[in-house]
């Protein structure tokens, strides 16, 4: 009751005439039967997806601040129910093709169903800016930018098509306001004979500007920022690289640069891009397909196809900071994880006539609450499914951030997967504070970080 109070007050400010981008009547329904992100308020038919409540704000037992890694609130849950190859067919309309697919090739493997929880929660001032976006904010250029006058929120709560939907993907709320880091990141491979292995080790920056309105000197036109500096293997060590991205990608594409060692230089790398293989994560995921989509949406048709409940990797405590014993040989501990009844929304994406990319299709289930969690499959160019991606985060609850970066990857065309962004041996931490702009361009970083 309270959000719904909370969210009409900030409606009401909004005149029948800004509500440009939807109508007036849509625009009502968030804080009604919509919560202020655009997710279905209510229970779903049987009760197994609950009603939205405001989300997780409250610390649990155990939880020490500044630790770099989260409690569990739900570590005494028991199971549900249980799905293994014998059982899926019971499961199918709740399963993608990637989840089916591991399961069918691994009979030793199970998904254990735990009680859902919509636990994600945003700061007051994401709430108001995206009320506000929803009356205002429009893409140009056939979907592929977003105006500059959307930040500080999500852009499209009541998406009407494919882009919109992808953009809330790119633009969601993740990193906080000023940015996480992790001092430890690691990139685990096992290959089709079981055995593992650290294809880098890295310390992490990133940072959204699309959220700093009170930053001086941000790019207005920048909405996200990242750069690690890779320790492990002894071969790369001492490797920076760094992208941004832009509102305009037309006007504005990726500026991605790269340091080594040997050459004591920053390079440009505009190969950071699209199909690129990503060197760090051994080539098991591409630079497009970073956390599900990353870059320009200009090589695929993006159609929306609707709403729909799936099991999806959720409130992922346990396995972002509790399982040690992460791996097994084809797949990951399925002990490690913890799935959850949730709606998403499936965006069917189909490689444009006269585009190359390894890919022909890829389809992307996104959370409701947090457009980040759930599922992505992709397909070859002979139809057949090349990759699946799991991934699952946790609620930053002292922070009201819903984090989700570390996730499970799987190439059934080389019979490998791999599990990235784990920080489990150096946590993760959520900046305080904006980085001055001068200590964000590529030659400063270098000088700071090659010192470590």
């Amino acid at each position: 009751m309270k959000l719904r109070i909370a969210i009409g007050l900030l409606l009401s400010g909004i005149s029948a005439a800004a509500l440009a981008a939807v109508s007036p009547d849509e625009a009502q329904q968030l804080g009604q039967n919509l919560t202020f992100i655009g997710a279905i308020q209510a229970a779903n038919a049987d009760g197994s997806i609950p009603a939205y409540e405001g989300g997780l704000r409250t610390a649990p037992e155990g939880f020490q601040p500044d630790s770099g890694t989260w409690a569990d609130p739900f570590k005494d849950e028991k199971p549900l129910y249980r799905i293994t190859s014998a059982n899926m067919a019971e499961y199918a309309d709740l399963l993608s093709a990637g989840q089916k697919e591991v399961l069918q090739r691994n009979p030793e493997y199970y998904m254990d169903i735990y009680p859902s929880h919509r636990t994600a929660a945003y700061p007051q001032e994401v709430m108001s800016a995206t009320i506000r976006n929803a009356g205002t904010c429009e893409t140009h250029k056939e979907g592929l930018a977003l105006k500059a006058d959307c930040r500080g929120g999500l852009p499209f709560p009541i998406a009407k098509n494919g882009n919109e939907m992808m953009w809330n993907l790119l633009v969601r709320y993740n990193d906080g306001k000023y940015g996480t880091t992790t001092s430890s990141s690691n990139t685990w491979l096992v290959d089709r004979n079981g055995s593992i292995t650290r294809t880098a080790n890295q310390s992490t920056f990133v940072e959204r500007p699309y959220y700093q309105l009170d930053v001086p000197g941000r790019d207005p036109e920048m909405f996200y920022r990242v750069y690690s500096l890779t320790k492990a293997p002894a071969r790369k060590a001492g490797e920076l690289t760094g992208m941004m991205d832009f509102l305009d990608p037309t006007a504005q594409p990726r500026r991605a640069w790269s340091y080594t060692p040997g050459q004591r230089r920053v390079k440009l790398a505009p190969e950071f891009n699209y199909d690129t293989p990503v060197g760090s994560m051994g080539g098991l995921e591409l630079f497009d397909e970073l956390f599900m989509f990353s870059g320009s949406q200009d090589r695929f048709d993006y159609k929306l196809v609707g709403r729909k409940e799936m099991l999806i990797p959720y409130n992922a405590y346990k396995f972002y900071f509790g399982c040690d014993d992460q791996f097994r040989a084809a797949h990951a501990n399925p002990e490690c994880e913890r799935w959850e009844k949730h709606r998403v929304w499936e965006v069917e994406a189909t490689l444009k006539p006269g585009m190359r990319h390894v890919y022909s299709k890829r389809i992307y289930y996104l959370d409701e609450d947090t457009y980040g969690a759930g599922l992505y499959d992709a397909w070859d160019q002979n139809g057949q499914l090349y990759r699946a991606m799991m991934l699952g985060g946790v609620q930053f609850y002292d922070h009201d951030i819903p984090y989700i970066v570390k996730h499970t990857m799987f190439d059934f065309n080389k019979g490998m997967y791999g599990i990235v962004n784990d920080g489990m041996d150096g946590g993760y931490r959520v900046m305080t504070e904006p980085r001055r702009e001068r200590d964000m361009n590529p030659e400063a970083i270098v000088s700071r970080e090659s010192q470590r």
